[in-house]
């Protein structure tokens, strides 16, 4: 009798640490979905990020694009308003290469 009780008494000594190991791996295994659901929602705003980064970048190149065209046509402007400028010039010159033709028949 005295080895059953003391087999008893080991059993529910082994039974009584189970369960709490059980209890321990229990709330591990909450931890460990904790972090996985984590884990998850972190790599989710990663993702959205880069994607937001990747238009941005689009943006960016687009952006400099219309720069640099603005660029040019500024660029051409100031040379057609250079050349016109140029054009009035002589045309003023030669105005006045007229008007003193005229002044000179005249006299």
């Amino acid at each position: 009798m005295k080895n059953i009780d003391e087999k008893e008494k080991k059993l529910n000594d082994a039974l009584i640490k189970l369960r709490g190991l059980n209890k321990k791996d229990n709330s591990e295994i909450k931890e460990f979905s904790i972090l996985k659901d984590q884990k998850n929602q972190l790599e989710i705003e990663k993702n959205q990020i880069i994607k937001s980064f990747e238009i941005l970048e689009e943006e960016n190149l687009k952006l400099k694009n219309q720069v640099n065209e603005l660029k040019k046509e500024t660029l051409i402007s100031k040379q057609k308003e250079t050349r016109f400028n140029e054009k009035i010039d002589e045309l003023n010159q030669e105005t006045d290469n007229l008007l003193d033709e005229i002044n000179k028949w005249q006299m």
